[in-house]
């Protein structure tokens, strides 16, 4: 099947009960039982829940994979893989990761004998030199948050599983409709289902998709054990959400298209970062691992004074963090997204004062770069 028609079917069989052709949100915390030792498959909803296995079957599905897992937020869902990895054990980082990540694993993981070293993974010899004896994870995203980096998913996955790690993929930039990462061979991938996956703003998950069944068991095990589930009412709003990932995501990517390229020559922006420019230095590669460039856009107008005179004048862009919505969304990446993150590191990745991080959605395309525009106009200088 395409990945439309995926995307529509793929755990979403018309209810066997009463033919509804939307899977039910089986709101329920208990399951009754036929008797001692039997019941119909569930038990408890925190071990098991309806709605939220057909959402798994249908993510999993979406990024070629065997195994799929629904968490109630993407930090939980990148929380449970990194249980993967035992005290004392070390775990290569793209170095401009999203600010979220990097303080889980500074200030929490850290903090029980994980080691973390933070590397530029757009240059793949950055991670074979990053690799130790105890290196038991590379975890990437690619495009990175803000920056939008790029990191060869092949290349970085032998260098790994040549020295026994596995390697994990941040996709949430991108969607399974635009990126598979497991097709390159990523071991995991892990999804803020907050974002595109839902794409309506309206609520809050996240999702681990594998094919190792002996990790998919442990992951299973976390999910259970600590209870970080997607609720029936969430898991049903991504459902809703990825019957559609397709034609948003053309739109997504159309869009980005045309907005970037208008940045790139507005006199009041300095630079830009977006894969789908001819300007990008992994332009090449993102076109060799993604299907498009989608609709995340970054731009650095030269300082904070001029930042937030764009971000105040915009008027149908919101100002909100998050990503991936219909609606346009902008924000400041150093004091929203990044604030986790010290001053240093982030000036040398490229998230100054200046740095604008726009969601394109789904508005008219000429609306929104009409409102760029009169907002960029609005800088002095």
């Amino acid at each position: 099947m395409g990945f439309a028609t995926t995307a529509i079917h793929s755990g979403q069989e018309p209810d066997q009960a009463t033919g509804s052709v939307t899977v039910p949100i089986y709101q329920t915390s208990t399951y009754a039982q036929e008797g001692l030792g039997k019941n119909k498959g569930y038990e408890y909803a925190r071990t098991q829940n309806p709605t939220r296995s057909a959402l798994e079957q249908n993510i999993a599905a979406l990024e070629g994979g065997r195994f799929g897992f629904a968490f109630a937020s993407g930090m939980a869902a990148i929380d449970a893989t990194l249980r993967l990895i035992k005290a004392g054990e070390h775990v290569v980082v793209s170095d401009n990761t999203y600010g979220g990540t990097f303080r889980l694993f500074t200030r929490v993981l850290a903090n029980y004998n994980v080691e973390f070293d933070f590397v530029d993974t757009s240059e793949a010899l950055n991670v074979e030199a990053a690799i130790r004896p105890n290196t038991k994870m590379v975890f990437i995203e690619t495009p990175t948050n803000p920056v939008m980096i790029v990191t060869d998913l092949k290349e970085v996955s032998e260098i790994a599983h040549r020295a026994g790690a596995r390697v994990v993929c941040d996709n949430t930039f991108m969607s399974p409709y635009l990126q598979r990462p497991l097709e390159f061979g990523v071991d995991i991938v892990v999804h803020s289902t907050t974002k595109y996956l839902n794409g309506h703003s309206d609520g809050i998950g996240g999702a681990v998709v594998l094919n190792d069944e002996t990790d998919a068991e442990w992951i299973g095990f976390i999910q259970n054990s600590a209870g970080a589930i997607l609720s029936p009412l969430d898991s049903w709003l991504v459902m809703r959400g990825t019957k559609t990932l397709a034609l948003r995501m053309e739109q997504h990517d159309k869009s980005g298209r045309a907005v970037a390229a208008f940045l790139e020559e507005h006199p009041k922006v300095r630079k830009v970062y977006y894969p789908g420019s001819a300007s990008h230095p992994q332009h090449a590669l993102a076109k060799r691992q993604q299907k498009g460039f989608g609709g995340m856009v970054a731009f650095d107008v030269g300082s904070l004074a001029a930042a937030r005179t764009v971000l105040e004048a915009v008027k149908l862009c919101t100002l909100a963090e998050s990503l991936g919505g219909v609606e346009t969304l902008i924000s400041h990446p150093a004091t929203m997204t990044h604030a986790s993150v010290d001053v240093g590191k982030r000036d040398r990745l490229g998230i100054t004062d200046g740095l604008v991080r726009v969601s394109v959605g789904l508005e008219d395309t000429d609306d929104i770069i009409a409102d760029l525009d009169q907002a960029l106009n609005a800088v002095s200088g």
